[in-house]
């Protein structure tokens, strides 16, 4: 492994402090997975395309990248080792990788909108088409390509269908790696072109690991524990809790659900906090932790047997989640949308006590 100092192009994800996956030197976890893919790159039999589906910052891409620079250090199938190799980004390869400049891998994602400087929610037909003309200027000369659309529940549907028509009549040794943290919003005959990959949350141990990586010593939080249940598994939603109060957030939203009646002035005064210019992160954890205690009453029902009240709080989750896709959109008011979904949670449980 190299310490060299890498230019990584910006993401719409990136967290400070935290390595790009493109440039990441380590991943904890999915163990399981890495050898499968290693093998099945050496054994001459890699599908043309892999679904990477789990929760967002459990590795997904970071393993998409690893594989990326496997195949690219090792050429020939059969001269690769049968584990992924660890990543030097002191050699080419990995180096032109992380830095977006190697001309055998595209990585596509959310683009800058140049009207506003900021990224677009969605990727666009536009940057779909890029594969197009990547796979035709490429060289022809039998070497690898590789296609990293991340995520691909960020396509629109116009990027859905024009990717579509490239998974179909895939070119030869182009692989595509599509990464998914919510593979219900792709397309179903994309899933079908794909082999899919399912991603499990990290356990505790490896979590913790995985932090302490990026320098964030969770292990000596005095409630390490609640760290690691609101997190999830995920490395990214993790260093996010502890970066930007999202425990302190939760604990809020706790004291407002846990009253009987609607406690307005506790609710306006959150709503204030998550509103502000500065606070969008803040604002995308609150709606995270809202729709993971959603998620969590569906599947207790479902546990249960009881199919009435999981399908009412599927559907409140389905409706919010959209809800938070639109007012992100079009730019409506967050403090309106935190207002609002707070009392409609608030009279889901209550109809439930």
């Amino acid at each position: 492994m190299s310490d060299a100092v890498l230019d990584v192009p910006a993401t719409h994800d990136a967290i400070d402090g935290v390595p790009a996956p493109s440039a990441n030197p380590v991943l904890f976890g999915h163990a399981g997975i890495r050898s499968f893919l290693a093998q099945a790159y050496q054994s001459g039999h890699m599908h043309h395309a892999l679904l990477l589906e789990g929760p967002q910052g459990v590795g997904k891409a970071t393993l998409a990248f690893h594989m990326t620079g496997h195949m690219l250090r090792y050429p020939a199938e059969r001269e690769a080792p049968l584990e992924l190799a660890e990543p030097d980004y002191g050699i080419a390869p990995y180096r032109q990788i992380a830095s977006g400049t190697h001309l055998a891998v595209l990585h596509i994602s959310r683009p800058v909108d140049a009207k506003t400087g900021k990224f677009k929610t969605a990727i666009t037909v536009d940057e779909v088409r890029r594969v197009t003309h990547f796979l035709n200027r490429t060289s022809h000369d039998g070497s690898w390509r590789i296609v990293i659309v991340d995520p691909a529940d960020d396509m629109n549907r116009n990027a859905a269908n024009a990717l579509l028509k490239t998974l179909e009549e895939p070119p030869h040794r182009t692989l595509f790696i599509l990464i998914s943290h919510s593979s219900g919003r792709l397309l179903p005959t994309i899933r079908s072109r794909c082999q899919s990959i399912r991603f499990e949350p990290l356990d505790k141990k490896d979590l913790l690991a995985a932090l302490l990586a990026i320098n964030l010593d969770a292990q000596q939080m005095a409630d390490v524990d609640s760290l690691v249940a609101h997190a999830e598994g995920s490395v990214r939603k993790a260093a996010l809790l502890l970066a930007f109060g999202g425990l302190e957030i939760s604990g809020t939203v706790d004291a407002i659900l846990g009253k009987s009646t609607f406690d307005v002035p506790k609710a306006h005064a959150l709503a204030t906090a998550l509103s502000g210019r500065d606070a969008e992160i803040q604002y995308d954890l609150f709606l995270e932790d809202l729709l993971a205690r959603i998620a969590g009453k569906a599947r207790l029902g479902a546990e249960q047997g009881d199919v009435v009240l999981a399908n009412r709080w599927s559907g409140l989750w389905s409706d919010m989640q959209n809800e938070a896709r639109d007012a992100a959109a079009f730019n409506l008011d967050r403090k309106q949308t935190v207002l609002i979904f707070l009392g409609r949670m608030h009279r889901a449980l209550s109809g439930a006590r």
